[in-house]
């Protein structure tokens, strides 16, 4: 610990800094173009009314649910690519990258077949609101499609992030959002001589975009010289069992503590669905926004991964520890600035999605409940990123499933279906699980970097 404060003290940080932020500038521009692919689709959709809205939010929710049990799992890709290149072992990279490819493919199916069997009943049994619930199944029933690129995408994305290559990942993702927009107001508005499908036709525009991600992507890297030492598409590779064992070994408890995560925000949107159409677009408009703000402490998340996996890699648990401290004061800052915004402009957020007087009173609401847990959401992905670079996944995983499930999603059930209470309450719980979750996160960090130095 003496060390580390003196690293800090001879300005050692300052290059640490610069480290994380050059791999996690591409990343942050990644994110932020996702986030205006869902900022786009709530816009868009909202001008459509909030019955629109309200499906494309439910809707979102649900797709969301399946696709990040996939990216947990596939997400395992990026801390072994890290070790592995920081071992100077690139040749083993491209095998898991191949196996990835033939998982993702796999899983997709598995997407396809389950959505199309069980999201009506689905949706019946949740009660959502009949004014909209046609066009929430859909709307899945759409998305869904682009489950294959989207998951192929994926093990592609992961490969190159492990081994700091981060930019293609950006061109990629700000390239899609320019597609999916314009998919948008062809399919959504009926331009172009296409028919106006509105909630579906969202759903077909991103569809189509996952496909386009994984053809930029993999024409990228099958013509770039910087991945012919990884050899990933220099042959057809047999599939491997015990290879697919170790990314799912790794992968399944990282799925399991992001969807603890993801799924009590869904599972919000998805309650929120039962109160009607206003309170659901409302909910809709704060959960966009603040999803938007945290795609920055997520991109430096993965990049923390990376960071700390390379210097493990390398042999190295002291550059490993100091990665990792300085990522999560990253984050935490980052969200400081963000919670102050929200406190200060939550009435002009709102303007930008909606000119609704009961849509927007609701909305300025959540923002404020919002601003509380941004500073706790921070710490707790940056500390998350850390241990992924540890491959410490399943202790993590207790974590979140304890934080989200076994105190928050309660304490939302009761706000919003046992005592249907203003809506801002069912937002309390988020403050509650996603605090307990930074403290926890970041005292098993502490602990494990530790352990690992006197190691």
């Amino acid at each position: 610990m003496l060390y580390l404060a003196r690293m800090f003290r001879s300005g050692n940080w300052r290059e640490e800094l610069r480290g994380l932020l050059a791999l996690a500038g591409p990343l942050i521009v990644n994110n932020l173009s996702i986030a205006g692919i869902h900022f786009a689709d709530a816009v868009m959709a909202g001008r459509l009314g909030a019955e629109t809205l309200a499906a494309v939010a439910v809707g979102g929710s649900i797709w969301f649910f399946g696709f990040t049990i996939c990216l947990g799992i596939l997400m395992a890709i990026s801390p072994i690519a890290a070790r592995h290149y920081g071992a100077g072992n690139p040749e083993l990279i491209g095998r898991y990258t191949r196996q990835g490819l033939y998982f993702g493919l796999g899983l997709a199916i598995a997407i396809i077949v389950a959505f199309h069997q069980l999201v009506g009943g689905a949706l019946d049994v949740i009660g959502i609101a009949p004014e909209f619930k046609d066009l929430t199944e859909g709307y899945v029933l759409a998305i869904v499609w682009g489950a294959p690129g989207i998951f192929m995408f994926l093990a592609l994305r992961f490969t190159t992030e492990g081994i700091g290559e981060t930019k293609p990942i950006m061109y990629a993702s700000v390239s899609s959002l320019f597609v999916n927009v314009f998919l948008n107001w062809v399919f959504m508005f009926g331009n172009l001589g296409a028919p106006a499908l509105g909630a579906v036709g969202c759903g077909i525009a991103s569809a189509i975009t996952m496909w386009a991600l994984l053809l930029g992507l993999g024409t990228y890297m099958w013509r770039s010289s910087k991945y012919k030492p990884l050899q990933i598409f220099s042959r057809v590779g047999k599939l491997r069992p015990e290879t697919i064992r170790e990314i799912l070994w790794l992968g399944v408890p990282i799925a399991v503590m992001i969807t603890a995560e993801a799924g009590l925000f869904n599972a919000v949107s998805v309650l929120m669905g039962t109160r009607g159409a206003d309170i659901a677009a409302a909910h809709q408009i704060a959960i966009n926004f603040a999803m938007t703000t945290f795609m920055i402490p997520l991109a430096l998340s993965s990049a923390i991964t990376v960071r700390v996996g390379h210097a493990l890699g390398a042999g190295n648990p002291l550059a490993a520890r100091f990665s990792g401290a300085i990522g999560v004061a990253t984050c935490a800052l980052f969200m400081t600035c963000s919670a102050t915004i929200m406190l200060l402009f939550r009435d002009t957020v709102v303007l930008i999605y909606t000119n609704d007087p009961a849509v927007s009173s609701i909305a300025v609401s959540l923002l404020l409940a919002a601003a509380i847990f941004q500073i706790g959401d921070g710490i707790q992905i940056g500390a998350a990123g850390v241990l992924r670079g540890y491959k410490d996944t399943r202790f993590p995983m207790a974590i979140n499933v304890f934080s989200y499930w076994v105190l928050a999603f309660p304490l939302a059930y009761m706000a919003a279906v046992t005592y249907k209470v203003a809506p801002v309450y069912t937002w309390g719980a988020f403050i509650v699980g996603l605090w307990v979750a930074a403290v926890l996160l970041s005292w098993r960090f502490v602990r494990l970097s530790k352990a690992e130095l006197a190691g």
